[in-house]
């Protein structure tokens, strides 16, 4: 893996974030299965690693690594940890909406905090009424004096109940100039966490229901202008989902395909193992394949993310390949590991469900699909890459370290 890369920061951050992950949440994930509830002790000694500030610049404490460096955080942990790597990439999201909305004294408030591990963000669009149609949320943000005061709920919010600072997406008007973004802090009166419900996959990791019943924020809360909050989600999704989403089924994808051929090498028939089989060479072959388009795909994306190249296409069909791909070899893996992959005992069957929570948060295949349809047809509206260009390039090499 390390030949794709030209920069030996990324080849010692994949070494030392492997490591955390095998010695730290590999031991772990046993009991993660079992609560199949969030893990708050994993999750916080995550964040004290620095690693949720990747891309937070150096002069608030973070990283200042960039896209790829997150990239390979999210995949080494996701490798051990679908639930790991999600809370990592969920965590991330939530910076996207400071670093890109946020002015000087919401960053210097929050920032060096998300960079140390002290707070975790989280981003919160969805809801129960709408889905993914942003535009028919009816949760509200009515200005009151010098604050607002929030209403309704929001579901599938990554981190939610180990998230300590939420960036809500509210209407404050109508139309698609009626949503505005707020920064609410989880303990704030009127912000609560609904129970946690057990889900097919990611266990470890959270994605439940906010509820806000008369939330009052004050007016420095507000990210950017009112008005602001659709610009706000759908960057953030476009330019932080899309890619952190991609490193999980990245990530996980490896895992499969490791997996599989340990299987394959110990695994004896007819006096020989199993991965001399012909047909049985060839899936793996196919899963080999796929793999390394993928990796391409979602290096390649993020690569120019760094570099400040507009490449919103470039991201939506990293997910799509990533995603699509770690399916099709997560059921090659359970084919080839036949009755052994339906027990605990092997990791397979995991990794299967770990999968398809990837699918469809920041946009399902279709989605993907209908956006590089307008993408070919010349159609495509806007490119947040573009637009948030400045923001989004990694700092020079010769930037103070931390």
């Amino acid at each position: 893996m390390d030949r794709y890369f030209t920069d030996q920061r990324h080849t010692q951050l994949r070494t030392e974030v492997r490591a955390f992950a095998h010695r730290e949440v590999r031991p772990r994930i046993p009991e993660m299965e079992a609560s199949r509830t969030v893990c708050h002790e994993v999750s916080r000694q995550i964040a004290r690693r620095g690693w949720i500030g990747a891309t937070v610049p150096r002069a608030y404490g973070g990283m200042g690594a960039g896209h790829l460096a997150k990239t390979v955080i999210i995949e080494e942990l996701a490798r051990e940890s679908g639930a790991m790597g999600a809370m990592v990439q969920a965590s991330q999201l939530g910076v996207a909406k400071i670093i890109h909305f946020g002015d000087e004294a919401q960053r210097k408030d929050w920032l060096p905090a998300i960079a140390s591990g002290a707070c975790l963000p989280t981003i919160a669009v969805t809801e129960p009424g709408s889905g993914g149609h942003v535009l028919g949320m009816t949760s509200s943000a009515v200005r009151e004096g010098d604050g607002y005061v929030l209403n309704g709920s929001k579901i599938y919010v990554g981190n939610s109940h180990v998230g300590d600072l939420h960036g809500v997406v509210a209407r404050t008007g109508p139309g698609s100039h009626g949503l505005s973004a707020f920064l609410v802090e989880a303990d704030r009166p009127g912000c609560t966490v609904a129970e946690q419900r057990p889900a097919m996959g990611l266990h470890g990791f959270s994605f439940g229901e906010l509820v806000f019943d008369n939330c009052r924020v004050p007016a420095t809360n507000r990210l950017g202008d009112e008005g602001d909050g659709l610009s706000v989600a759908y960057s953030s999704s476009v330019l932080y989902g899309r890619a952190n989403l991609t490193a999980v089924s990245l990530g996980i994808h490896q895992a499969i395909l490791d997996a599989t051929t340990a299987f394959c090498t110990e695994r004896k028939r007819y006096g020989a193992p199993l991965a001399e089989l012909g047909n049985v060479k060839l899936k793996l072959g196919q899963m080999q394949s796929r793999l390394m388009t993928a990796r391409l795909a979602a290096y390649h994306a993020v690569h120019l993310l760094d570099n400040g190249v507009p490449c919103d296409a470039e991201l939506m069909n990293a997910k799509l390949v990533n995603v699509e791909y770690a399916l099709d070899s997560a059921r090659n893996a359970m084919e080839i590991h036949a009755a052994c992959g339906l027990f605990t005992d092997r990791p397979v069957e995991r990794y299967l469900r770990d999968a398809h929570h990837i699918f469809a948060p920041a946009g399902t295949s279709d989605v993907q699909l209908l956006r590089l349809g307008e993408v070919a047809l010349g159609t495509a509206k806007g490119s947040w890459s573009h637009k948030l260009a400045d923001t989004l390039r990694t700092e020079p090499e010769s930037a103070p370290a931390r």
